[in-house]
């Protein structure tokens, strides 16, 4: 399965520095990123822009909708690095994952500040 789009917050220092690993992995460029703080997401219709920034958004190449640790997973993938996030998705360990995932998206700002010393990117490229 491809995923030409995942759709990241731009102004998220975590998502950001995800989202360059990820796309720096993409050697033949099957994934594109779209920051869902430009004016790129209005050719994706599908994409609550609302939803979108309480977590991750991917479409598959059916157009699918692929959200939060499923996203990140089936990315990783087309890379080669899903076994990265594959025990995640183990059926036992999955709800308690995005749960947590949960929790991390709702407070990645905050996160972000403890870990990189900035809560919110001045600038929404790459």
């Amino acid at each position: 399965m491809i995923l030409p789009t995942i759709f990241y917050d731009g102004s998220c220092p975590i998502c950001v520095k995800e989202v360059a690993a990820l796309l720096r992995r993409d050697k033949e460029h099957r994934i594109e990123a779209i920051d869902i703080m430009s004016a790129n997401l209005s050719a994706y219709s599908e994409i609550d822009v609302c939803k979108a920034k309480e977590m991750l958004h991917a479409l598959d190449s059916q157009r699918n909708l692929l959200l939060g640790l499923d996203a990140a997973h089936k990315a990783w993938q087309i890379v080669g690095k899903g076994w990265v996030y594959a025990p995640l998705r183990w059926k036992l360990i999955k709800p308690f994952a995005d749960k947590l995932y949960m929790i991390f998206a709702r407070n990645r700002y905050r996160l972000s500040f403890l870990l990189t010393g900035i809560s919110h990117c001045k600038c929404n490229k790459m």
